[in-house]
């Protein structure tokens, strides 16, 4: 089998543009497969909730699901697959910060998902205790990403 190093190439860069973990195209009988490994979750700032939980320790090893296990149970999650981001365009303000009070329906980040960028609004007037996500960072649906008090 003749290896089309171009075409691995390629399809690698198409995972890291696109976000995905894992591509497979076919071809006749040819078949190429190509995984990465997922980005850490690392959280910027962790609540006390989180910090005394054994899952925090390993934070930017631990799978998703664990810290959607441990993340508290009012955080605002992701409706969606996706790129976080904190603010409306790089080198802007990001629209929240720890300890920032926000209303109900304020923007809180976005998150994009196939080239359309969707708003991720505040559920409920508070004071935002924690960001669970870095600008630019890969996100699964139903995770955390923000903490609001």
């Amino acid at each position: 089998m003749n290896i089309d190093s171009a075409l691995v190439r390629e399809l690698a860069e198409l995972l890291a543009a696109t976000g995905l973990t894992e591509i497979e195209v076919e071809d006749g009988e040819r078949k190429i497969r190509v995984v990465r490994q997922a980005a850490p979750v690392v959280a910027s700032v962790v609540p006390q909730a989180l910090a005394a939980a054994p899952v925090a320790a390993a934070a930017t090893s631990a799978p998703v699901e664990a810290l959607v296990a441990a993340a508290p149970v009012d955080a605002v999650k992701s409706p969606m697959v996706g790129t976080a981001y904190l603010s409306a365009e790089p080198g802007s303000a990001p629209f929240v910060s720890v300890g920032k009070a926000v209303q109900a329906g304020d923007v809180l980040l976005i998150v994009e998902a196939m080239k359309v960028m969707n708003q991720i609004t505040a559920p409920k007037t508070g004071t935002v205790q924690a960001l669970l996500v870095e600008n630019g960072q890969p996100v699964e649906y139903d995770q955390p990403l923000v903490v609001i008090g």
